[in-house]
Parts: C-alpha cells; sequence; structure tokens
C-alpha cells in the first residue's frame, strides 16, 4: 500500500502526540507535520500533499470548522474534539469521521479505514480494483418489521435519514429499519455508495442525470448539499 500522508493539527500538546504515535502503528501511515492552528496547516496544505488531515475544531485564531470550508481541494478530513455538539457542521461539510475526544486506538483504526475507502473510491480507474470488489459480497440484510430482508447492491437507489430510523429504497421496495444512518452507511462498498447529502446516500449507478443541485433517480429528486458537491463530482470522475 502506497504511504498515506496526515497532516495533524491541535492546539493541545498531548493530542498531536497521541494521534502521531497512533499513526506511526500504522505503516501506511506517514504524518508530514504537526501544527497546533488553522494557519500553520494552511501553510502545509499549499506546499505539501495531504490525503487525510486530522483537525482539531475548538482552536485559538480560526476553529477546525471555519477553517475546513477555506480548504480549496479538501483531503479525507477527520475532526477531532472533546465537543460532540459540532457533530452535525461536521458532517455538513462531507467530514470522513468525527472522533470524540478521548478515542481509543480501535476508534481510530475505524476512522482510518473510512478515509481509505474513499480514498479509493476518489482514485483513477483500476480494472483490478473493479474485479477485486466484484469477488466481495454483494449484499446485506437488514431487519425491518420484523422480518430479515436481503438486498443486492445493485438493487438499492438510494437511502434517507429519518430521525432515528433509515429509509432504504430498491427498485422493489421501501424499507424503514431502526437503524442509525451512520451504520448503514458503513456497511455498504464506497465505491458504489457515498453521500450526496447529510441526510442522503445514493448509488452512483442509479443516477438517471443531475441537473443543477438535484440527481434524478428513477423520478426522485434526491438534493446535492453545497458541501458534498465537490467530492461527489470527483467520484464522478468530473
Amino acid at each position: 500500500m502506497d504511504k498515506i500522508n496526515c497532516l495533524v493539527v491541535d492546539d493541545e500538546p498531548i493530542a498531536r502526540d497521541i494521534l502521531e504515535n497512533y499513526c506511526k502503528h500504522l505503516n501506511y501511515l506517514h504524518v508530514v507535520a504537526c501544527c497546533s492552528n488553522a494557519l500553520e496547516a494552511r501553510a502545509i496544505l499549499q506546499n505539501q500533499p495531504v490525503d487525510v488531515l486530522f483537525l482539531d475544531i475548538n482552536m485559538p485564531v480560526m476553529d477546525g470548522i471555519s477553517y475546513a470550508k477555506t480548504i480549496r481541494n479538501k483531503p479525507q478530513i477527520i475532526f477531532t474534539t472533546a465537543y460532540k455538539e459540532f457533530a452535525a457542521d461536521a458532517f455538513d461539510l462531507a467530514a470522513c469521521d468525527y472522533l470524540l475526544k478521548p478515542f481509543s486506538f480501535d476508534r481510530f483504526i475505524i476512522a482510518i479505514d473510512k478515509a481509505l475507502d474513499r480514498l479509493k473510491a476518489a482514485a483513477p480507474f483500476n480494472p483490478k480494483v473493479i474485479s477485486e470488489e466484484r469477488k466481495k459480497e454483494d449484499f446485506l440484510f437488514i431487519k425491518a418489521d420484523s422480518k430479515i430482508y436481503k438486498i443486492h447492491f445493485d438493487e438499492l437507489l438510494y437511502a434517507e435519514a429519518q430521525g432515528n430510523y433509515t429509509k432504504i429504497v430498491t427498485t422493489s421496495t421501501a424499507l424503514m429499519p431502526k437503524m442509525a444512518f451512520s451504520s448503514f452507511e458503513e456497511t455498504l462498498p464506497q465505491t458504489l455508495f457515498f453521500r450526496t447529502h447529510r441526510s442522503f446516500i445514493i448509488n452512483k449507478s442509479k443516477i438517471d442525470h443531475i441537473e443543477g443541485n438535484r440527481i434524478f433517480i428513477k423520478n426522485t429528486e434526491i438534493p446535492i448539499g453545497s458541501n458534498y458537491r465537490e467530492q461527489l463530482m470527483k467520484q464522478l470522475g468530473l
């Protein structure tokens, strides 16, 4: 596996040390720098390729949320913070993950795996990778209405967050399991499914057309969030 360049931005020295130490345990991660504020990070990003950005939220000069909004070609952003109330703002920016301090090494690995999935999905077409993906299971099981349903990925059109439930729409039915939207997202192959909005995940192979900030799938209009559009275009190769 090629080295993944990581940048750590946190105003707390101990927090920076923990993240740097976690990265060292995974030999495919390379920490290019550790910064104490957004301005230092900005200078690094202008001169150094970065794949994954670990970004604290509560920092002096400029907070992490505000700084993330200024980044033009965003790396995969993993927010780190002691304040869970910023989660909604973080995911509105199409954040890869949100680590609530103090977080364990295994939770860190989950976040890294999400970032790797996104990086692979945005990579140029590779027939070998596609072939390997097809060897994996092409379905999942969902429990809803006291039944267990087998859903093939090629039949899944989109999913929508609805409170504590996730609405799953396929070519033949719609299910409403009591399941967190983020948990459902983790069961899907990242090369085929991705968010277009804070509350929507789509199957890109089912897109009929895109018009403005709307995606059309089987006569259904699905919004494209302003903070998701850039990543969407990259994953579509546009």
